[in-house]
Protein backbone atom coordinates (compact mmCIF):
# COMPACT_ATOMS: atom_id res chain seq x y z
CA UNK A 1 0.00 0.00 0.00
CA UNK A 2 1.55 3.54 -0.54
CA UNK A 3 2.23 5.89 1.36
CA UNK A 4 0.23 8.34 3.15
CA UNK A 5 1.17 11.83 4.82
CA UNK A 6 2.05 11.19 8.49
CA UNK A 7 2.58 7.36 8.10
CA UNK A 8 5.75 5.44 8.66
CA UNK A 9 6.86 4.13 5.52
CA UNK A 10 7.98 0.45 5.40
CA UNK A 11 9.21 -1.36 8.64
CA UNK A 12 12.84 -1.71 10.44
CA UNK A 13 13.72 -5.84 11.11
CA UNK A 14 17.00 -8.40 11.57
CA UNK A 15 17.83 -8.49 7.74
CA UNK A 16 16.49 -11.45 6.38
CA UNK A 17 18.48 -14.68 5.09
CA UNK A 18 16.68 -14.24 1.41
CA UNK A 19 17.62 -10.94 -0.07
CA UNK A 20 18.90 -10.61 -3.54
CA UNK A 21 22.07 -8.48 -3.87
CA UNK A 22 22.53 -5.94 -7.15
CA UNK A 23 24.78 -3.64 -7.89
CA UNK A 24 22.49 -0.30 -9.13
CA UNK A 25 19.09 1.19 -10.10
CA UNK A 26 19.40 -1.11 -13.04
CA UNK A 27 20.45 -4.17 -11.78
CA UNK A 28 16.87 -3.33 -9.52
CA UNK A 29 14.38 -3.22 -12.84
CA UNK A 30 16.24 -6.15 -13.95
CA UNK A 31 14.58 -8.26 -11.74
CA UNK A 32 10.98 -6.92 -12.53
CA UNK A 33 8.52 -9.20 -14.11
CA UNK A 34 8.60 -8.14 -17.91
CA UNK A 35 4.47 -8.14 -17.85
CA UNK A 36 3.28 -6.29 -14.69
CA UNK A 37 6.42 -5.38 -13.17
CA UNK A 38 6.22 -7.46 -10.38
CA UNK A 39 9.28 -7.71 -8.46
CA UNK A 40 10.97 -10.81 -6.26
CA UNK A 41 9.55 -12.09 -3.53
CA UNK A 42 12.33 -11.93 -1.10
CA UNK A 43 13.47 -8.28 -0.81
CA UNK A 44 16.21 -6.17 -3.13
CA UNK A 45 19.19 -4.65 -1.73
CA UNK A 46 21.15 -2.67 -3.97
CA UNK A 47 24.63 -1.56 -3.30
CA UNK A 48 24.76 1.97 -4.59
CA UNK A 49 22.40 4.54 -7.35
CA UNK A 50 19.61 6.54 -6.64
CA UNK A 51 17.00 3.66 -5.11
CA UNK A 52 19.95 3.60 -3.00
CA UNK A 53 20.25 6.90 -1.94
CA UNK A 54 16.29 7.54 -1.99
CA UNK A 55 16.05 4.10 0.62
CA UNK A 56 18.86 6.08 2.63
CA UNK A 57 21.38 3.55 2.46
CA UNK A 58 24.78 4.01 3.75
CA UNK A 59 28.42 3.40 3.15
CA UNK A 60 30.26 2.67 6.30
CA UNK A 61 28.76 -0.71 7.15
CA UNK A 62 27.21 -3.06 5.11
CA UNK A 63 23.76 -4.37 7.88
CA UNK A 64 22.39 -6.71 5.09
CA UNK A 65 26.19 -8.74 5.25
CA UNK A 66 26.26 -8.65 8.64
CA UNK A 67 22.61 -9.49 9.42
CA UNK A 68 21.87 -6.54 11.58
CA UNK A 69 18.67 -4.43 11.35
CA UNK A 70 17.46 -2.71 7.89
CA UNK A 71 14.44 -1.16 6.34
CA UNK A 72 12.32 -3.13 4.02
CA UNK A 73 10.83 -0.63 2.12
CA UNK A 74 7.99 -0.87 -0.60
CA UNK A 75 9.13 0.69 -3.70
CA UNK A 76 6.99 1.47 -6.87
CA UNK A 77 7.67 1.13 -10.54
CA UNK A 78 8.21 2.68 -13.85
CA UNK A 79 6.17 1.12 -16.92
CA UNK A 80 7.95 3.28 -19.78
CA UNK A 81 6.94 2.32 -23.62
CA UNK A 82 8.78 4.75 -26.22
CA UNK A 83 8.19 4.19 -29.41
CA UNK A 84 6.76 0.89 -29.10
CA UNK A 85 9.54 -0.24 -27.08
CA UNK A 86 9.05 -1.35 -23.57
CA UNK A 87 10.94 -1.49 -19.97
CA UNK A 88 10.88 -1.41 -17.00
CA UNK A 89 12.20 1.26 -14.28
CA UNK A 90 12.62 1.67 -10.55
CA UNK A 91 14.39 5.55 -10.72
CA UNK A 92 13.83 7.77 -13.18
CA UNK A 93 13.50 8.10 -17.21
CA UNK A 94 15.52 11.03 -18.71
CA UNK A 95 14.79 12.30 -22.54
CA UNK A 96 17.21 14.72 -23.60
CA UNK A 97 19.08 15.79 -26.49
CA UNK A 98 23.15 16.15 -27.35
CA UNK A 99 24.80 18.39 -24.38
CA UNK A 100 21.26 18.59 -22.86
CA UNK A 101 20.04 20.63 -25.18
CA UNK A 102 16.84 21.55 -26.46
CA UNK A 103 13.73 19.86 -24.43
CA UNK A 104 14.59 17.83 -21.13
CA UNK A 105 11.84 15.65 -19.81
CA UNK A 106 12.61 13.93 -16.50
CA UNK A 107 10.58 11.54 -14.73
CA UNK A 108 11.18 10.62 -11.40
CA UNK A 109 10.35 8.12 -9.04
CA UNK A 110 13.28 8.84 -6.65
CA UNK A 111 14.56 12.69 -5.88
CA UNK A 112 18.06 12.51 -7.52
CA UNK A 113 19.78 11.68 -10.36
CA UNK A 114 23.44 11.25 -8.99
CA UNK A 115 24.73 14.45 -7.22
CA UNK A 116 21.25 16.38 -8.92
CA UNK A 117 18.07 16.99 -6.96
CA UNK A 118 15.78 16.91 -9.81
CA UNK A 119 12.55 16.24 -7.97
CA UNK A 120 12.78 17.13 -4.58
CA UNK A 121 9.16 16.34 -3.79
CA UNK A 122 9.41 12.90 -5.13
CA UNK A 123 9.03 9.66 -2.97
CA UNK A 124 9.33 6.06 -4.37
CA UNK A 125 5.86 4.68 -2.65
CA UNK A 126 3.60 7.59 -2.81
CA UNK A 127 1.68 6.20 -6.01
CA UNK A 128 2.98 9.31 -8.23
CA UNK A 129 6.01 10.52 -10.57
CA UNK A 130 7.28 13.64 -10.52
CA UNK A 131 7.74 15.16 -14.38
CA UNK A 132 10.35 17.98 -14.66
CA UNK A 133 10.19 19.40 -17.86
CA UNK A 134 12.53 22.03 -19.30
CA UNK A 135 11.51 24.18 -22.00
CA UNK A 136 13.42 24.08 -25.25
CA UNK A 137 13.37 27.94 -25.17
CA UNK A 138 15.52 27.89 -21.77
CA UNK A 139 19.03 29.62 -23.24
CA UNK A 140 22.37 27.84 -22.36
CA UNK A 141 22.99 30.78 -20.26
CA UNK A 142 19.64 30.18 -18.06
CA UNK A 143 20.81 26.35 -18.26
CA UNK A 144 24.29 26.57 -16.68
CA UNK A 145 22.84 28.41 -13.60
CA UNK A 146 20.22 25.61 -13.27
CA UNK A 147 22.73 23.11 -13.84
CA UNK A 148 24.51 25.14 -10.78
CA UNK A 149 21.76 24.62 -8.51
CA UNK A 150 20.64 20.79 -9.32
CA UNK A 151 22.43 19.77 -6.25
CA UNK A 152 20.86 21.54 -3.80
CA UNK A 153 17.29 21.32 -5.56
CA UNK A 154 16.96 25.15 -5.89
CA UNK A 155 16.49 25.21 -9.88
CA UNK A 156 12.72 25.30 -8.79
CA UNK A 157 10.98 27.15 -9.32
CA UNK A 158 11.56 28.90 -12.76
CA UNK A 159 9.06 30.07 -15.54
CA UNK A 160 11.04 27.39 -18.04
CA UNK A 161 10.96 24.72 -16.18
CA UNK A 162 7.57 23.00 -15.09
CA UNK A 163 7.08 20.38 -12.40
CA UNK A 164 3.72 18.09 -12.29
CA UNK A 165 3.19 15.11 -10.28
CA UNK A 166 0.65 12.45 -11.59
CA UNK A 167 0.44 8.50 -12.27
CA UNK A 168 1.14 8.81 -15.76
CA UNK A 169 2.45 11.42 -18.52
CA UNK A 170 2.47 10.83 -22.65
CA UNK A 171 5.21 13.44 -24.71
CA UNK A 172 5.65 13.95 -28.43
CA UNK A 173 8.83 15.09 -29.26
CA UNK A 174 8.96 17.16 -31.73
CA UNK A 175 13.15 16.18 -32.44
CA UNK A 176 14.38 12.89 -31.16
CA UNK A 177 15.09 12.23 -27.65
CA UNK A 178 17.68 10.64 -26.13
CA UNK A 179 16.06 8.00 -23.29
CA UNK A 180 17.49 7.10 -20.34
CA UNK A 181 16.35 4.21 -18.24
CA UNK A 182 17.41 4.26 -14.73
CA UNK A 183 20.88 5.60 -16.33
CA UNK A 184 20.92 3.25 -19.20
CA UNK A 185 20.72 4.91 -22.18
CA UNK A 186 18.15 3.00 -24.45
CA UNK A 187 18.13 5.30 -28.08
CA UNK A 188 16.48 8.14 -29.78
CA UNK A 189 12.90 8.24 -29.39
CA UNK A 190 9.67 10.76 -30.26
CA UNK A 191 7.06 9.37 -28.19
CA UNK A 192 6.96 8.47 -24.35
CA UNK A 193 4.54 7.00 -22.03
CA UNK A 194 5.26 6.52 -18.80
CA UNK A 195 3.25 5.12 -16.14
CA UNK A 196 3.37 4.36 -12.01
CA UNK A 197 2.90 0.93 -10.60
CA UNK A 198 2.54 1.14 -6.79
CA UNK A 199 3.98 -1.25 -4.49
CA UNK A 200 5.68 -3.34 -7.24
CA UNK A 201 9.02 -4.73 -5.46
CA UNK A 202 10.71 -4.56 -1.59
CA UNK A 203 13.91 -2.63 -0.88
CA UNK A 204 16.71 -3.43 1.71
CA UNK A 205 18.60 -0.82 2.81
Amino acid sequence: MTIRPGQPWGTVEPAPGDVMRVDDDAGVASLLDPNDGTGPACPVAPRRGDCWRAAGGRVERDRVAAGGEVALLPWDAVGVVADGRRWWAVAHVVARGRAWSGEVVAIMNVDHVGSWDVAPRAHPNDGLLDSVHVDAALGWRARWQARRRLPSGTHLPHPLISVRRAESFEFGFTKPRRLFVDGVDVGWVRHLEVRVHPDRLTLCV
